[in-house]
């Protein structure tokens, strides 16, 4: 009689820890999830932003916000990311795009604010 209720204390413990070992994998996951969703969003804006600056020398800085607000309107991102500064130098010719935005991760019970600052460079 006393081994059977051995056998029965150990069955639950591994319940026990596989349903901790779930929740924490769930957890894991919903923050990865999260946090992927923004550097995500994060690197398009990026892309979209060197992809204008490569073509700026044929497009003025007008073509380049509407097209830039745009793409940032179809990502989701905040207005403040529409606010683009764009500046064409003369020595080095060059073209710099940035914007900044303030992305705000809710991992369960914390949330944190992350400021984006995406930068795009190219030669004129």
């Amino acid at each position: 009689m006393v081994a059977r209720h051995r056998v029965a204390d150990a069955r639950g413990r591994s319940r026990l820890g596989c349903l901790l070992m779930l929740l924490l994998g769930a957890v894991v996951g919903y923050s990865g999830v999260e946090i992927g969703t923004s550097y995500i969003r994060y690197w398009r804006m990026k892309d979209a932003m060197q992809s204008e600056a490569r073509f700026a020398p044929n497009i003025s800085d007008e073509v380049i916000r509407r097209r830039l607000t745009r793409k940032a309107q179809e990502l989701g991102l905040p207005a403040d990311a529409q606010r683009f500064r764009i500046r064409r130098f003369a020595r080095p010719r060059e073209i710099v795009i940035t914007t900044s935005w303030q992305d705000t991760l809710a991992l369960l019970v914390v949330s944190r604010p992350i400021t984006r600052r995406p930068e795009a460079r190219a030669q004129l």
